[in-house]
């Protein structure tokens, strides 16, 4: 898929959009090594297995299955510890003018009190969910699960009992250097949830808004109509931003939320 730089910050030119595709590819081409995801523990999927909750209400789910933040809800109530991040270092690393800088990421279990590399507080269970709902109502999708790169960030030494739960936006999110890795590698460290499919329908135009709001660049427009490509991780952002509500979202299983819980929980200790 042709597309433009996931790194360039808005408003690149076409020269520097140039280059940082060069450096991109250049990563990538050293990300598809073989053997690196068994080395780097970034990328190895026994280190890894975070996955995005979709915050769209018109989500088609099967009767009485709960919705998918019920599964953050219940990391929230069930965590020894919560720590929130005063800010989001992406947003204000980047600038951001689209959403709350002041939304930081909420940390979870005993290793959340060891992180020193930002400021943040430990908080309740209401006020941990109060937070989660300002950023959801925010238009930022929750990506939860345990990431190893997090360890790094936060300086806090992998113990395997750290939480993670970003609020991410499309145009700053580290998330988005996910995109350099092959697609075979995102399955494993950073799978779609389970049992949620996207479909793009006849109502579709062809206007690319979805495309400029894609974190990872996989969607593009093919003879006036998206195409979803197979980067996407279903976090649902290119179906709350269609005006044509021509992006439907479905989970069909109603054992959902359980199954990801159970493998989540495979990963991480967080109570």
């Amino acid at each position: 898929m042709s597309r433009d730089p996931i790194l360039a910050p808005k408003g690149a030119g076409p020269i520097q959009k140039r280059i940082i595709r060069l450096l991109e590819l250049g990563v990538q081409g050293f990300a598809r090594l073989p053997f690196l995801d068994r080395v780097h523990p970034w990328i190895r999927p026994d280190k890894s297995s975070i996955r995005w909750l979709p915050i769209n209400q018109d989500i088609q789910m099967p009767e009485n299955a709960p919705m998918p933040l019920e599964l953050l809800y219940r990391v929230i109530e069930e965590a020894s510890h919560r720590v929130i991040i005063d800010y989001c270092g992406c947003r204000r690393g980047f600038s951001c003018e689209h959403y709350p800088v002041d939304v930081g990421c909420l940390m979870m279990g005993d290793s959340a009190l060891e992180i020193r590399k930002f400021p943040g507080r430990e908080v309740g269970v209401d006020e941990a969910k109060a937070h989660a709902l300002r950023a959801v109502e925010a238009g930022l999708v929750p990506v939860v699960g345990k990431a190893r790169l997090d360890n790094f960030i936060f300086g806090v030494k992998d113990r395997g009992k750290l939480f993670t739960t970003c609020f991410c936006c499309e145009c700053c999110c580290v998330t988005r250097y996910t995109a350099l890795n092959s697609a075979d590698q995102l399955d494993g460290i950073f799978p779609r949830l389970e049992g949620v499919s996207l479909e793009v329908t006849d109502l579709c135009k062809g206007c690319g808004k979805c495309v400029d709001h894609c974190y990872i660049g996989a969607i593009e427009i093919v003879d006036k109509r998206a195409v979803l490509g197979e980067y996407c991780r279903a976090c649902g952002r290119c179906a709350s931003v269609c005006p044509q509500n021509a992006i439907e979202i479905r989970i069909e299983d109603p054992e959902f939320l359980e199954k990801t819980y159970e493998t989540i929980r495979s990963y991480v200790k967080y109570d």
